[in-house]
């Protein structure tokens, strides 16, 4: 059996631990050997042959997005190919000079010495991919780990496995699996996966199984990139642009059926900007979505919660929500069969309540009102640290201090979700929300070890050296004294 035909055959059997140990073997034979062989030029080849694949399946990807959750197709192009094609684009432009050694400054007490730092790649790595953007979440860190020059595992969603048949495709098409391979399946899976020593391990996906992640790794003293999560908020003052903000935060909640790790999870609002916001957030929903509920519901541009399961939890903090004297302000249609839930305001919650300490990764956007914005950062303060914190306000000294005062993966000003399409911005979180960064250089530097290079050519260190007698002694009192 060919390698190509084994890993299809860990896919079909559910993976066994004897045959993902045997393609681990494979992908760390290949990594040692090509250590040095797998160059600049390779790299790029291997970009090049990655990118013209997925062009050619675009087609294959829209079908397969739609079957898993009706996902648009304007919305394919622009969250999950888009992205995928700039980080591509972007290494290409860049990988020679990320990938140069560079020399750096010495000091006084290194006079003599050269100094460098070069970029290897880490190894084996293992790529655990989401299944809300299944193909931006797994050829994005594809792309950083083939640019710094890594072999690659990747464990892509169960939940979404007409995208994971044509992302193994796609792979099987373009890469040898000694180079990168797909082992699809269950939960199962993943832990054959990470029982094994990776060398890195990029996950997406909740905090809840970030920190399962994050010891299994701790076992094998690998390094972690962990993109996760959290209730990442919105504030608009009372100087925002109203009509400005509810366009790019309906955009930014609803798009993916708000099933976006770094949507706006609820929107602080000053009170005297409330009535106004909600009204403008309902002009939004309808005048993007449809004016009526038949029109939202059988409308094209509007997608499906990926499963029952998440259709529940989502229905199950609603009804929580409400019980408990919270008010649905637009929206909360359901129908269960179809997975539906309609683009949903709600009002009058407090912190009691699941929906207020919960990630809601659906289409349910809680309008809080406030008087005090030092109560608001307050709240945000004593809640884990979030993934994105997006402010709305045309008073610069305002957003400054909240900046200051807060702690987040990212920050918008007058705007949400984009900060991810940025290709020289690091992405990542904050303790809870995420360990180590993502996208660009920040994504080669995630998946390349910075080794240190020091030559000694004329430094006189060794003056220093023992036996300390009485003038080696006085040396090296001088020394403390002056250089340190």
């Amino acid at each position: 059996m060919n390698i190509q035909a084994f890993t299809r055959a860990i896919s079909d059997s559910g993976g066994g631990m004897k045959e993902v140990q045997s393609l681990f073997a494979c992908q760390r034979e290949a990594a040692e050997r090509d250590r040095a062989r797998f160059g600049l030029q390779e790299r790029l080849d291997s970009l090049t042959r990655l990118k013209n694949a997925i062009k050619r399946r675009e087609g294959d990807i829209i079908r397969a997005l739609d079957a898993d959750f009706r996902k648009p197709e304007p919305e394919v192009r622009l969250t999950e190919l888009f992205p995928v094609y700039q980080e591509i684009s972007h290494a290409r432009r860049n990988l020679k000079s990320w990938s140069k050694p560079h020399s750096v400054r010495g000091s006084l007490g290194m006079f003599g010495t050269t100094a460098q730092v070069r970029y290897q790649p880490r190894g084996v790595c293992l790529i655990i991919a989401p299944w809300n953007y299944p193909v931006n979440l797994t050829f994005g860190p594809l792309v950083s780990a083939l640019a710094a020059g890594n072999t690659v595992m990747l464990k892509p969603s169960e939940l979404t496995p007409a995208t994971s048949a044509v992302i193994r495709q796609i792979v099987e098409e373009t890469f040898p699996a000694n180079r990168v391979a797909v082992c699809e399946g269950d939960a199962s899976v993943s832990q054959a996966l990470l029982d094994l020593p990776f060398d890195h391990i990029f996950f997406t996906g909740s905090p809840q199984v970030g920190k399962i992640v994050m010891a299994a790794a701790a076992k094998h003293l690998t390094s972690v990139t962990l993109e996760l999560g959290g209730k990442s908020p919105t504030i608009v003052d009372s100087t925002a642009d109203i009509d400005d903000a509810a366009r790019k935060i309906v955009w930014g909640k609803f798009s993916n059926n708000g099933q976006t790790c770094i949507a706006p999870d609820h929107i602080y609002v000053a009170r005297d900007q409330a009535k106004p916001l909600v009204d403008a957030l309902r002009r939004e929903i309808r005048g993007v979505y449809g004016e009526t509920e038949r029109d939202q519901k059988c409308g094209a541009d509007y997608g499906r919660i990926v499963n029952s399961r998440h259709f529940d939890r989502l229905s199950a903090l609603l009804d929580d929500a409400t019980s408990r004297g919270a008010l649905v302000l637009e929206g909360g249609v359901r129908d269960p069969d179809q997975k539906y839930l309609s683009p949903t305001l709600i009002g009058g919650t407090d912190p009691e309540m699941a929906i207020s300490r919960e990630e809601i990764f659906g289409p349910i956007l809680p309008v809080i009102e406030y008087d005090d914005i030092s109560r608001v950062i307050d709240t945000i303060n004593t809640g884990p640290k979030p993934l994105a914190l997006y402010i709305f306000s045309k008073h610069a000294p305002a957003w400054e201090s909240i900046i200051e005062r807060t702690s987040s993966g990212g920050v918008c000003i007058n705007q949400n979700v984009v900060q991810y399409l940025h290709p020289n911005l690091p992405f990542g979180g904050v303790n809870n929300s995420g360990i180590g960064s993502a996208h660009g250089f920040h994504g080669f530097k995630a998946f390349s070890h910075e080794r240190a290079v020091l030559r000694d050519r004329f430094s006189v260190l060794r003056l220093l050296f023992p036996p300390y007698t009485p003038a080696v002694k006085r040396l090296i009192d001088i020394t403390v004294r002056i250089l340190g």
